[in-house]
């Protein structure tokens, strides 16, 4: 199986790489990790992941200067099936719109704006930088033998910004930091992670290892 991590000139890409290369070793697999700008690869890979880092307007800019990619993701994910995951601003592109210092569209397979972070606490500082625990808002076969809530595993968050999808069915786990945080969404064969799995030690590996056993 053939696991593409999309580059677009955005993104923890050795990081990624190399978190999914070691939950394929840990797994006992022999799936393909794939670094690629050729939405040719992306087209017929098994597993798609998108990765992010910056500002959500960038990020969307750097996704429309590679040609034929974002047709190439929306045939594979949309028709196909093509599991699909997003990671920090990767899943934030998910939404209809970034509202982050100008209106720029997303792809809009998760309906909702991304906005920033509103904090109660005044004490507490933006972004949001740091491990917090995540509480399940659902079931979802990514979160699979992951001990969650209070006590559970850490995830490393580094953001300003959050998505708010339309449909609370469309979240599948928060965190809290000064008020509740969307952490992760999905709906169908596509999923996202506001925190870097890819830099989230046990936590991360086990969600990796989920996704690339995810039938959905």
């Amino acid at each position: 199986m053939t696991v593409a991590i999309i580059n677009y000139g955005s993104g923890n890409l050795h990081s990624a790489g190399k978190a999914f290369e070691l939950a394929v070793r840990n797994a006992g697999r022999d799936d393909r990790i794939v670094v690629t700008a050729d939405p040719d690869v992306v087209r017929r890979a098994e597993r798609i992941v998108l990765p992010g880092v910056g500002a959500f307007a960038d990020c969307r800019r750097g996704l429309d200067a590679v040609p034929g990619m974002i047709d190439s993701m929306s045939e594979a994910v949309l028709k196909r099936g093509t599991p699909f995951l997003g990671i920090c601003v990767g899943m934030q592109l998910l939404a209809t719109r970034g509202l982050e210092h100008e209106v720029s569209r997303g792809l809009d397979w998760i309906h909702g704006d991304v906005e920033q972070i509103r904090l109660a606490d005044p004490a507490l500082k933006i972004p949001h930088m740091g491990w917090n625990t995540l509480t399940p808002a659902r079931q979802h076969p990514l979160l699979d033998g992951i001990r969650l809530g209070e006590v559970g595993l850490h995830a490393y968050f580094v953001h300003s910004f959050q998505i708010n999808p339309v449909s609370r069915d469309d979240v599948i786990a928060r965190t809290t930091y000064g008020g509740e945080i969307v952490a992760m969404v999905g709906r169908d064969n596509i999923a996202g992670t506001q925190f870097h799995p890819e830099k989230s030690q046990k936590l991360g590996l086990a969600l990796i290892a989920n996704f690339l056993g995810w039938r959905p």
